[in-house]
């Protein structure tokens, strides 16, 4: 990946050699192994690591997770938050294996839409909740510095299954969850 990174560097008229670029194929191949990392990671069995049962049928929601993650038409980055709830059906997963579902699958190149789908069905997969709701904001980069260049742009993206999706109630209770006063 190094030699192929050199190459660009040469292409895009730079001189890989020079002291500021000596190292830059290196870091390249780091950074990018890192943000396409969840290639290598099951989704599922990180929910599945962490299952326990309750009597509880009111949503769980953990909300503001941070996620950073690759648009796979252009490889620039685009980031922002996830929401994540579910309302259990006899079973609750740890709360951190939410975030680290969100991470999993945003280390990989990807579309938001995409994204938000996938987190959704794996909680679907692995917990058969009475209902699953993700909404994604995120800022993408390929929209910031090339293209239509608006950085203010947001892209907001929802999966809803189950109760969220079949209960006007229930989804608008989420959505005031979801938008209420930080603290």
């Amino acid at each position: 990946m190094q030699d192929k990174i050199r190459a660009i560097l040469r292409d895009i008229g730079e001189n890989p050699d020079r002291e500021g670029l000596i190292k830059t194929p290196e870091r390249v191949a780091k950074a990018l192994k890192f943000m396409t990392k969840g290639y290598d990671e099951d989704p599922l069995a990180i929910l599945r690591s962490a299952l326990f049962t309750v009597d509880n049928q009111e949503i769980v929601l953990v909300r503001d997770i941070d996620f950073a993650s690759m648009c796979e038409h252009h490889m620039l980055p685009f980031m922002g938050k996830a929401h994540v709830a579910y309302i259990p059906n006899g079973k609750v997963v740890g709360l951190s294996k939410l975030a680290r579902v969100v991470e999993t699958f945003a280390r990989r190149l990807q579309v938001q839409e995409r994204l938000t789908t996938q987190v959704a069905e794996a909680l679907q997969e692995a917990l058969n909740p009475v209902g699953v709701a993700v909404v994604m904001e995120a800022t993408h980069l390929c929209m910031v510095v090339r293209g239509v260049q608006k950085p203010n742009a947001i892209t907001v993206t929802s999966a809803m299954l189950g109760e969220f999706r079949d209960n006007p109630m229930t989804r608008a209770e989420l959505m005031q969850l979801v938008h209420s006063a930080k603290h």
